[in-house]
Formats: structure tokens, C-alpha cells, sequence
């Protein structure tokens, strides 16, 4: 089991039983006690749960910080000249698929000046609310369902999913909570990562728009792998590295 994957089943323990000893998890995932005292930290940095003496509490009230309304005005900058750059992508009768990031949603904001005809899929509550009033050539789909959660904007869960079997999507625009080439991109709801993946798998083209900061971090779960994304944009230029990585895996890079 991968530490993403791992972490992530630890997580959705916690969900259940609120309180955890790390005896408890290795017995119930048969993995080191250092490795799940490893795994603790690093999930508490990440603000998913606190440390206790012997184990792990998960925190019920979602940090401020974390809000949908806090995110929003991070780094807002550096998340429109990414979405300006994402609609050079976008052209007449496409048929796309925005996530609930707030990124995404500049980029419905920037859509609502375009005259464009257009099929949006979102599970972002806030992307499709942007989108309501612009003219009829834009026909928005609220996709996903059944669960809402604290502080966030998103409708999370495959609940819905079987329309994308009938929909040809060209391009998914999705961010990320983080991103690292071990990793992919991944975020931080379990719930909306595996409508992620179920996306990924579907579209035509995986667009990510990522800002810099979120570079070389990554959160609980995978849903894109680097062979999975076929375009890369960020405010900022990345290192050489980055770039072979992004070459031999044939991701496009684009600067906003």
C-alpha cells in the first residue's frame, strides 16, 4: 500500500471512530508502528487530524483557513492569469468539465464574458451559481451529488456519474490540493478524489491549473497521475527537473 493510499484509509477510520491509537492501526493495517507514527505527523501538518499521546484524533471543525471563501482569495492573482491562460483551450461547441476549485471558478468567471456556445460539467456549486445567468449558449451540468461538506463548495461522491458515459468531454480543468511527481495531483476529500479519478478516466484531455505554491506538496489521495495529465499550467516557471519529467511523460507545460 502506497503512504497516499494508506493515509487515506487511515483517514476514513478516523471519520468512523473519531479516535485512534497507533497499536490499533498497526493491527488493523498491519504496518509499522514507526511508519503510522510517520504518517500522523505528516497528516497533522496537512491539518487532517491532531496528534494525541499514543495516537490520533481527527479534528471535527474545519480550520478557517480551509474554507472554500478562505481559499478563494488565496494567491487570486496568480489563479486568474492561470484561468486567462486556460481559455486559449477552450473553443466553440467544446464541451468541458470544470472542477469546484477556485481556480476553476475564475475561469467560469472569465467564461461569462465570452460568447461562446459551450457544455459545462461541474461539481463545483460555486462554478455552476457563475454560471446561470450568462446567455443560453452556455449550458451548464451540475454533476456529482449526495454529499456537501463543511467549508467546502463542491458536490462530492460518483453519485452522477454515469451521465459522463453519454457525454463526450474534451477537457477536464482540475487543480489540486498539491502536486509531486511521485504522487500526481492529488487533493484532500476522499470523496471528491474518487470522482476525480472516474473524470480522468473519461475526458479527451486532463488540463491541470496548478499555481506554484502547491508544487512540490501533495495532500491525502492520488487522482491523477503524472501520465495522466496531458497539460500542465502555472503562474511560475519550474525547475529542470520538473521539465524531463513533464518531457518523457509528454505533458505539456504552459506559464501563464
Amino acid at each position: 500500500m502506497f503512504a497516499a493510499e494508506r493515509r487515506n484509509v487511515i483517514l476514513e477510520i478516523l471519520k468512523d471512530k473519531k479516535r485512534i491509537t497507533v497499536k490499533e492501526l498497526s493491527q488493523m493495517l498491519n504496518v509499522s508502528e514507526a511508519t503510522l507514527r510517520s504518517d500522523l505527523s505528516q497528516m497533522e501538518k496537512k491539518g487532517l487530524l491532531t496528534r494525541t499521546h499514543g495516537g490520533a484524533v481527527l479534528d471535527s471543525p474545519i480550520k478557517a483557513e480551509n474554507t472554500f471563501s478562505a481559499r478563494e482569495k488565496k494567491n487570486k492573482e496568480s489563479k486568474i492569469a492561470i484561468a486567462k491562460k486556460a481559455m486559449s483551450l477552450i473553443h466553440d461547441k467544446n464541451c468541458i468539465f470544470l472542477d469546484a476549485s477556485t481556480t476553476a471558478l475564475e475561469i467560469a468567471r472569465l467564461l461569462k464574458e465570452e460568447n461562446i456556445r459551450l457544455t459545462v460539467l461541474t461539481n463545483g456549486i460555486s462554478t455552476a451559481i457563475e454560471l446561470r445567468d450568462n446567455p443560453p449558449a452556455i449550458t451548464v451540468i451540475l454533476l456529482g451529488g449526495g454529499m456537501l461538506r463543511n467549508g467546502s463548495m463542491a458536490l462530492e461522491g460518483p453519485f452522477g456519474t454515469s451521465i459522463l458515459n453519454q457525454i463526450h468531454v474534451d477537457i477536464l480543468f482540475t487543480s489540486a490540493r498539491g502536486f509531486t511527481v511521485e504522487e500526481g495531483l492529488t487533493d484532500f476529500s476522499v470523496y471528491e478524489v474518487e470522482l476525480k479519478k472516474v473524470i480522468v478516466n473519461k475526458v479527451e484531455k486532463v488540463v491541470a491549473i496548478v499555481d506554484h505554491t502547491k508544487i512540490g506538496d501533495n495532500s491525502i489521495a492520488s487522482f491523477a497521475s503524472v501520465e495522466d495529465i496531458d497539460l500542465f499550467i502555472s503562474d511560475e516557471d519550474i525547475n529542470q527537473d520538473l521539465k524531463e519529467v513533464f518531457e518523457k511523460n509528454h505533458v505539456q507545460f504552459m506559464k501563464s
